[in-house]
Order: structure tokens, then sequence, then C-alpha cells
């Protein structure tokens, strides 16, 4: 794997953006009417004359000033506003108590950051008047999968843009879906990193997304000086469930940026393709794969207990003869929809649990929060990431 598959291409995008290129024409605009502004840019400095910035799919939307209140769908969208500092800014929240407990697992080992989004509206089916009630300064959710959900069109959004706030997200990048029709012509799709980057040019905070996208290379930089050759690699597979009867498998190196946190450690699939990630699986079919590590999705929420989980794969007699099961290399792992922080611990553990011999060893992880590792261990600074949230920039 070269650098330069794995590099964030951030000062082309950077220029792109500051100075009024556009992504797709048209748009849903915010704050004006009529003319789009004279093309003027975001400098990082408080343009206090607006500005203007592009995604795909909107298209281009003009800032009269940053927002500070945030509507989300998903977390890859919350998490980004959380390391811009608007973490408490956050008015809605794909199942947010539980996405409150997982996050607040990873937010523990950043100094002096709380995060509290407990008990806000539930928006992976949003109803349009709450938006209106929520009356956020952003709506940071894809335009295009919302007109998904039943009972909202593109005329619908269009009314949310102009008379709330506008829309500024893309989502369909997670896997690299096929948009709706009505959206599909110049659909673009972005790594997580570089959607970020639009994202903190949105919110006219390019300052933190620098600082955070050092912390981000340098991790790469110590990920790609230790992998080891493709061929020595283990094979690996992610699943979720409940219960363990029924079982969801994940592949760990296809397009988007749900595999933003294993793409770059280059994991050999243990399916070798022959399973579609999504796809529901049997032990038979584990043991088939015979992976040599299980990574399992969710196991750091506080209500999931790994101890129990392993259990249960060591007491039935087809899972205890996966190699993963027989060796204690099944591990937790946070949440695909992760944005820049996440990102950061995801990239960090994974290949801990993947490389243990050139990243240090995770630890036989059962309860809490993220482990505390010897500072000597860590593969990326907490105490930078924390000042970037706190503006300290």
């Amino acid at each position: 794997m070269s650098r330069a598959t794995m590099s964030l291409e951030a000062p082309t995008r950077r220029e792109y953006v500051k100075y009024g290129g556009t992504v797709v024409a048209g748009g849903l605009l915010a704050g004006c009417t009529g003319d789009s502004g004279d093309g003027a840019g975001t400098d990082g400095n408080g343009n206090s004359g607006g500005y203007t910035v592009s995604i795909s799919p909107v298209g281009e939307v003009t800032f009269e000033s940053p927002p500070e209140t945030v509507f989300t769908r998903l977390t890859h969208h919350a998490d980004m506003a959380l390391a811009l500092g608007r973490g408490d800014g956050v008015t809605a929240l794909h199942a947010p108590d539980y996405y409150d407990g997982l996050w607040n697992q990873f937010v523990e080992r950043l100094p002096g950051v709380s995060l509290d989004w407990s008990g806000l509206y539930s928006s992976w089916e949003p109803d349009k008047e709450t938006l209106y009630e929520l009356d956020s300064d952003v709506h940071l959710a894809d335009p295009a999968w919302v007109t998904q959900v039943e009972g909202w069109t593109r005329e619908d959004v269009e009314e949310i843009a102009e008379n709330v706030a506008p829309w500024f997200g893309n989502s369909l990048s997670d896997r690299h879906q096929e948009p709706p029709a009505e959206w599909a012509e110049g659909y673009e799709y972005y790594g997580l990193w570089e959607q970020f980057e639009l994202v903190t040019t949105a919110f006219d905070e390019i300052a933190r997304f620098e600082e955070l996208a050092a912390v981000y290379e340098d991790l790469l930089a110590t990920i790609e000086s230790g992998l080891l050759p493709a061929e020595e690699r283990p094979t690996a597979v992610m699943i979720a469930s409940a219960d363990l009867k029924s079982i969801y498998a994940y592949t760990l190196g296809n397009p988007g940026f749900l595999t933003a946190h294993t793409r770059p450690l280059g994991p050999r699939d243990a399916f070798e393709g022959t399973v579609e990630s999504g796809a529901t699986v049997d032990f038979e079919t584990l043991l088939e794969a015979d992976p040599e590590v299980i990574l399992f999705l969710g196991g750091m929420e506080p209500d999931t207990s790994m101890p129990d989980t392993r259990a249960a794969l060591e007491s039935d007699p087809v899972a205890a003869e996966i190699t993963a099961v027989r060796e204690g290399r099944v591990h937790p792992q946070g949440a695909r929809y992760q944005g820049p922080i996440l990102n950061l611990f995801q990239l960090e553990m994974t290949a801990k649990q993947l490389y243990p011999q050139e990243f240090g060893e995770w630890p036989t992880y059962e309860e809490g929060p993220y482990p505390e590792l010897p500072a000597e261990e860590r593969l990326f600074d907490r105490e930078r990431v924390a000042r970037v949230i706190a503006g300290e920039v």
C-alpha cells in the first residue's frame, strides 16, 4: 500500500473549495435568495460578509456566519461537529442514547472533553415539522438520503433549506451507494477526511481541520511504517450481532468511509470475496472462512458484554473451532459511521488488534471506556486532539 493511496490530497481540495470552486452547479442556499454572492470563500478568519462552500449532492451553499447548532442523522456527521467544538450544539442524532454511550467510551480519553447526546431528537426518520421546531443553523445530513425516507420529497428538503437552514452533508459515500435517480447526475463520493475538510470550511474552522489532519497523517505514517507484507497479514472479518443468532458480516476493504479504519491496515478478507458486506452468516460459514481475527462491531458499547460474547463463542461446538476464538482474538469495535475523532481511535485500536507485534498489544477488553494505554504505546496524541476540540488552535 503506497502512501499516495492513503494521502488526503488536502491542499488541492482546500484550494479548490477556498477559492470558490464548485462540486456541482446549482444548490440549496442559506441566508440569501437570488444572487449566490461574488464567489468569495472562507479563509478561516470569520468572513463577516458571508462565504460560499460546495458539497455534493447539495451544490453551492452560502453561509452568512458559521453554524453553531447542528442537525445530524448519522454519527459520522455528529462526530465532525464534535471535532469542531460543536458537540453540545448537536440538536438531533440517530439512536442518540445508544451513540451517546458509545462515543463517550472514547471521549473519556480526551482530557477536558465532555459530550452529552442523550435525550436528543432521534432523527433516523425525521419529521419536517420537528426540523422547524429545532431551528438548527445547518442540517449536516445528505438530502439525497433524506428523500429516501417515507414522506420526504426533494421539494421538502428545499423548503427546509429555504425556511430553516441549509443541508450540507454526504452519506452515500459510506459504501458508495447508488443515489436516487433524481440526485444521480454529478453525485460525488468523498473519503472521510475529504468530506470533513469541506465541513470544516462550511464552519469556517479550517485551522482545526489542518491540526487534526496533521495528527491523522502522522498516524497513517506510523501504520504504513509497521505494516507487514500483504501475504503475511492476518485474515479477518467484522461481525455484528445482538445475540449471536443473527450474525451480520462486513468486509474490511471495500470503498467508502465505513472502512476508513480497516482499509488502511490491509487485513486479508477471510471470506475471500464470497460474502457481501452486510450479509447474514452462521457459525458454519465463519468456521469455513476461519478468520484469525474477529472484530465485533459495537463491542465497545456500554451495554454490550465482550466477556459474554467470547464465552458464547467458546461454548458453541462450531464457533469454538474458529481460529480467532481458539486464540483469543475476538476484539471489540466501535462504529462504522465514524467521523474524524472515532477514526483516530479506531485506527489505533484496530492496528493493535490486527498487528500486536508491530503496534503493541491491544488489552483484552471486558468493559468500561477505551483502555488507558501507556503514553509510549499510543499511536496518536490525545492531548493535541483535545486542544483542537477545545478551540486551542
